[in-house]
């Protein structure tokens, strides 16, 4: 299966569009018909109707495939690439915000540093594709577990933070004086539901059993204030690595202490690392063992 072909499918198919494609991609209108044509039939089924552009059955089935394929060509291309270019003077680094602890921040090049906040699931893609150079996702986790990352391509991962966990309240809240928290106290109690902002909540529904948790508001944005403030208002629960609850106006945390979660930081790269990357990734690794 011709991997250009492939791209131009997976194209028309976002689009529904054959002309929309043939801008995207910088190829004729024409091209792009005989790409689809060429590829199906080399597959032997059709893939697309023409009016409306949309996938036939066998169309769906093999857009789920067609993801995975690219992407680990995409990384195969960038990891050559690592190993046949020089080290850049600069390093991209991809991020959650909360992946970003004091000691992540203290350990980051002067300069010559770009963050790019991301979803913690497009991560590991990123550095595959070479988008970033690494990657820090994070979670929830049982103590020195790793996090269940999506296996997009050969990457080498390590933890390189782990700290307690506390539920965020409003002060006034009457569980705010506890010393501490075990999920099951707060059996009725809403949720924040913030992927992109705080920690997310997949993991707490786990291990709340039957009764999981209920999200009050879901919040799609990454600022970390807005999601504190949605907390100390009233709003719903969040559930906040210790070192970014310190200090919330309105708000008091209190330590989860039941099941034992941890919030884990890891560290995700690509075949050998040089310059700035290896500097950084040895400074991470170097702080998570003292």
């Amino acid at each position: 299966m011709d991997p250009h072909l492939l791209r131009t499918y997976v194209t028309v198919a976002r689009l529904a569009s054959f002309s929309e494609a043939a801008r995207e991609l910088g190829y004729t209108q024409s091209a792009v018909s005989q790409h689809i044509a060429a590829l199906e039939q080399d597959l032997g089924a059709a893939l697309l109707t023409r009016r409306p552009v949309r996938p036939t059955a066998a169309g769906e089935r093999l857009l789920e495939h067609a993801g995975p394929l690219l992407l680990r060509l995409d990384a195969a291309r960038a990891d050559v690439l690592r190993m046949a270019s020089a080290p850049e003077h600069g390093l991209t680094l991809a991020v959650t915000p909360t992946a970003l602890g004091p000691r992540t921040v203290a350990a980051l090049p002067a300069a010559g540093v770009t963050l790019r906040a991301l979803a913690r699931a497009d991560i590991p893609a990123a550095v595959a594709t070479g988008a970033a150079d690494l990657g820090l996702v994070d979670g929830l986790a049982a103590p020195s577990d790793p996090l269940r990352l999506p296996d997009v391509a050969p990457l080498t991962t390590c933890g390189v933070a782990e700290e307690p966990v506390c539920v965020l309240l409003p002060a006034a809240h009457p569980l705010a004086r506890r010393p501490g928290l075990r999920l099951a106290d707060l059996v009725d109690a809403r949720w924040l539901d913030a992927p992109g902002a705080g920690l997310p909540l997949d993991r707490l529904h786990t291990a709340g059993g039957a009764g999981g948790v209920r999200t009050a508001l879901r919040y799609e944005g990454t600022d970390l204030r807005t999601l504190t403030t949605l907390a100390a208002a009233g709003r719903g629960l969040t559930v906040l690595p210790r070192s970014f609850t310190t200090d919330v106006p309105g708000a008091v945390a209190v330590p989860l202490v039941a099941p034992r979660l941890v919030h884990r930081t890891e560290l995700i790269h690509g075949g050998a690392l040089r310059g700035p990357a290896a500097a950084l990734a040895h400074e991470l690794t170097e702080q998570h063992r003292e």
